[in-house]
């Protein structure tokens, strides 16, 4: 396996993901009514800024999610396949990176719905 170095990884990465959380009975309630169409190149913009360190990305991450009733058990699991899926296709610096920004960005939101 390889690392997470090109926009096609990042595209991948963020394409798999999606589809592990549609099929997830705990987390597709909170995207089904998302327009993929719209939603996905945003994720992949913001995967690109983190890893890539590709410039544009604005959008307040965590602001976006205080608004959804979210347990710890949804973070937990929104982790575990995020996490799957990096495991899966690929191993490097930027794949642990990508692993350890989810954490911490799941850490954050948390914190502020209290």
């Amino acid at each position: 396996m390889h690392d997470i170095q090109t926009s096609s990884d990042v595209h991948t990465l963020v394409r798999v993901f999606y589809n592990k959380i549609m099929g997830d009975k705990l987390l597709s309630p909170f995207f089904a009514q998302l327009d993929w169409d719209e939603h996905l190149p945003k994720m992949e913009k913001f995967w690109r800024f983190v890893l890539l360190e590709e410039t544009g990305y604005t959008t307040n991450v965590t602001e976006k999610h205080l608004q959804m009733r979210l347990s710890p058990a949804h973070f937990e699991q929104w982790l575990a396949l995020f996490n799957e899926t990096v495991d899966t296709l690929f191993s490097g610096e930027n794949a642990d990176k990508a692993k350890q920004r989810a954490a911490l960005i799941g850490w954050t939101i948390q914190s502020k719905m209290v």
